[in-house]
C-alpha cells in the first residue's frame, strides 16, 4: 500500500513539474522579452494588404522566437486584422506588448518637403516618406478632373503645396496625401493673407509664382522682402519683371532638362519665346518656377517699403545684392558686377 502511494504521489508531482514547465512556457512566450535586437527601438513598416506570412517575414529579424510570437498573434486574433502603418518595436518587449503595440493605431511620421521645382520631384520626396510611390503620386497630383474642380491647372498645380513639416500616418494613399496638402493650402490662405494678397492685385497662386522668382533671386531670407518689393514697384510702374530665374527655368523647361547648370545668363537667353520669359512677357509667368519657401511666401506678402526698382548680385558681399532706383546707379552697380563675371571666366 505504501509503494503505491508512493508512485501516486510520484505522479502528481511529475505532473506538477510538467504542468509548471508548461505553464512557464506559457508565461514566458506571453509575458518575457522576445526581442534579438541590440538598439534600443526598431521601426517596423506593415504595408497595406499585409497578410499573416508578410508578417512573419517583417518582423522575425528581430525576434529570438518569431514562431512564439505568431503563435500568440494568432491567439489574441491579431492575424486576422493586421494594421498597416508606422510602429516601433522597442528592446526587451514581450510577445503581449508586441502585439498589444501593434493593435493600436499607427505612429505618426514627420512629412518634409521643400525647395523642389517640379510635381515629379515632388512626388518622388514625398515616396521617400510613405507608403504610396511616386507614381500614383504623381497621377493624383496630375489628375485633371481634381485640378479643374480646385481652379488650378498644369502650370498653376505646384503652388498647391505649401512647403512645411507636417505628419502624416506611413500608410497614406496617394489622394489622401493631396487632400491634405489642399487642406493646408485652404489654412494657409486665410483671409488675412488673401486680403494682403488683394492689396498688390494678386491671387494666391500669383504670390506663389512671384515668391518663387524672389526664392530663386537670394537665398537670404532677410534680403527677400526688398527684392519682393522691387517685383512688386516693377509690376506696379507695368514694367516687365526681368527675372533671370524665369529665363533659366524658361530653357531648362524648353530642353526637358531641369539639371541644367546655367550659371550665366547670356544675351541671346533673353529672346527665348516662353511665357515664362519675363524679358519678353510682361506680368507674372504662368506658374511657379519652383516652390518657394515660407520666408519667400511672406516676403511677397510683407515686402518691405522703397523705391527701388533693380538690383544686381554684390560682389563684395556674396549672398546679397545691391539696388538701385535709377537706371543710372544700377548700371554703376552690374558694370562691377560683370568685371567681376568676367574675371571668373564665368562663360555658361
Amino acid at each position: 500500500m505504501a509503494k503505491k502511494r508512493k508512485i501516486v504521489l510520484n505522479v502528481v508531482i511529475g505532473l506538477m513539474i510538467v504542468g509548471g514547465l508548461i505553464s512557464y512556457k506559457i508565461y514566458s512566450s506571453i509575458n518575457l522579452s522576445n526581442t534579438s535586437f541590440e538598439e534600443d527601438q526598431v521601426e517596423l513598416f506593415i504595408p497595406t494588404g499585409a497578410d499573416e506570412k508578410d508578417l512573419e517575414a517583417m518582423i522575425s529579424p528581430y525576434l529570438k522566437h518569431p514562431k512564439a510570437f505568431m503563435m500568440i498573434a494568432k491567439q489574441k486574433g491579431y492575424l486576422d486584422r493586421i494594421r498597416p502603418g508606422k510602429y516601433t518595436i522597442k528592446k526587451e518587449m514581450s510577445n503581449n506588448e508586441m502585439i498589444n503595440m501593434l493593435r493600436l493605431k499607427s505612429e505618426p511620421i514627420n512629412v518634409t518637403f521643400n525647395n523642389l521645382d517640379r510635381l515629379d520631384k515632388l512626388a518622388a520626396k514625398i515616396a521617400e516618406q510613405i507608403e504610396a510611390d511616386s507614381l500614383s503620386l504623381i497621377q493624383s497630383f496630375q489628375d485633371k478632373d481634381f485640378l479643374s474642380a480646385q481652379k488650378f491647372n498644369a502650370d498653376t498645380a505646384l503652388s498647391m503645396y505649401i512647403p512645411n513639416t507636417y505628419q502624416f500616418y506611413w500608410n497614406t494613399s496617394a489622394d489622401e496625401f493631396r487632400d491634405r496638402m489642399l487642406n493646408e493650402y485652404k489654412k494657409y490662405w486665410n483671409s488675412s493673407r488673401i486680403a494682403k494678397a488683394k492689396k498688390y492685385g494678386l491671387t494666391p497662386t500669383e504670390v506663389y509664382s512671384l515668391a518663387s522668382i524672389v526664392h530663386k533671386e537670394s537665398v537670404k531670407a532677410d534680403e527677400r522682402p526688398t527684392i519682393a518689393g522691387v517685383y512688386l514697384n516693377r509690376l506696379a510702374k507695368r514694367m516687365k519683371l526681368q527675372a533671370d530665374p524665369t529665363v533659366i527655368y524658361a530653357l531648362r523647361k524648353e530642353a526637358d532638362d531641369f539639371d541644367m547648370v546655367i550659371r550665366r545668363v547670356l544675351y541671346k537667353d533673353l529672346k527665348i519665346d516662353s511665357p515664362y520669359n519675363t524679358y519678353k512677357y510682361k506680368g507674372i509667368p504662368p506658374g511657379p518656377i519652383a516652390m518657394p519657401d515660407l520666408s519667400a511666401l511672406e516676403a511677397v506678402l510683407n515686402p518691405k517699403k522703397h523705391d527701388y526698382i533693380f538690383f544686381v548680385a554684390d560682389v563684395k558681399n556674396f549672398g546679397y545684392h545691391k539696388f538701385a532706383s535709377t537706371l543710372r546707379q544700377h548700371n554703376k552697380n552690374k558694370k562691377e558686377y560683370v568685371a567681376w563675371i568676367e574675371e571668373q571666366k564665368i562663360k555658361r
